[in-house]
């Protein structure tokens, strides 16, 4: 802990160590902790959370458990980002606190954010049946509580949208029909987490809205659809002039698949510009992995 205190010390190398630690290291980080400076603790965690999206098999869940309780809000916001992948549903008493009791609104988004992993275990039947009561109603009550900031609210949202029951296709309707731009680009990113085919005729509609996020958020979520329908309209939007947009039309492309989306994939690879050949590329990787998922492999 000695060189973690030490700015010129600190390596990758040094960090990695902190991965896998017994029961009796980490009470030696965690008696430690509160002993180094601020802004070397913003950097540590920030950078643990980095090598835990290089390499997924440094396992730092123990020290970002830590950190959910750390006094700075921006260390508390990365580690609720370092546990992404982290599904234990000890985790989700926690989480569900923050949201409600946290100081901060960013974090508040963040725990919300992060129990729309949980949501979506629950739809696919993976969490335990007696989680899920308590964490949509907290979601609920935060999505229909008017004190909490809309980014708050705007994450609850999202991270309901993967049940299917009614009140939430209540609350995705509702905020599509809202007069908050930010709650309505909201409902579309909900739209595609929901799944529910109903929705395709507004998400196409809203390929032709004049913002590029709303067209950037319906492309995405027609991808996560599913829904061959919604390529010919994919296609036409390929040559938006917005990059970001263009993006989400090639990735949606790839995981709706079928003969039109690949020839158009296929199409772009002799693109003028190289982002577009690139994503195409990869695209046409995620179709050959659906139809073949050891093709990656080889």
């Amino acid at each position: 802990m000695a060189d973690l205190a030490d700015a010129d010390r600190v390596t990758s190398s040094t960090l990695a160590e902190l991965a896998g630690l017994s029961h009796e290291e980490m009470e030696s980080v965690r008696n430690a902790w509160p002993g180094i400076e601020l802004i070397r603790r913003r950097e540590i965690v920030r950078r643990l959370v980095e090598l835990s999206e290089e390499n997924v098999e440094l396992d730092f869940d123990a020290i970002f458990r830590l950190c959910l309780k750390d006094p700075d809000s921006e260390i508390r916001c990365q580690a609720i980002e370092g546990l992404w992948e982290n599904e234990e549903t000890s985790l989700i008493s926690r989480l569900l606190d923050m949201l409600s009791n946290d100081s901060s609104y960013q974090v508040q988004a963040a725990a919300a954010n992060a129990l729309g992993r949980f949501t979506l275990m629950a739809e696919k039947g993976t969490l335990p049946p007696r989680h899920l009561p308590h964490i949509q109603g907290e979601l609920l009550h935060t999505l229909n509580d008017e004190s909490r900031t809309d980014e708050v609210r705007r994450r609850a949202l999202e991270a309901l949208a993967p049940l299917s029951v009614p009140e939430v296709t209540s609350a995705i309707r509702d905020a599509y029909e809202a007069k908050n731009p930010r709650f309505r680009v909201s409902a579309i990113c909900a739209m595609g987490k929901n799944c529910d085919p109903a929705w395709l005729p507004m998400l196409i509609a809203e390929l032709s809205n004049e913002d590029a996020e709303m067209r950037f958020e319906a492309a995405a979520a027609l991808g996560e659809l599913g829904e061959e329908d919604a390529v010919p309209h994919l296609t036409d939007l390929g040559g938006d002039p917005d990059a970001e947009v263009q993006r989400a039309v090639l990735e949606s492309l790839g995981k709706i698949g079928g003969r039109k989306a690949k020839e158009y994939l296929q199409s772009c690879l002799s693109s003028r510009n190289p982002a577009i050949r690139d994503t195409a590329r990869q695209a046409l990787d995620e179709l050959r992995a659906m139809d073949d998922p050891m093709s990656l492999q080889l």
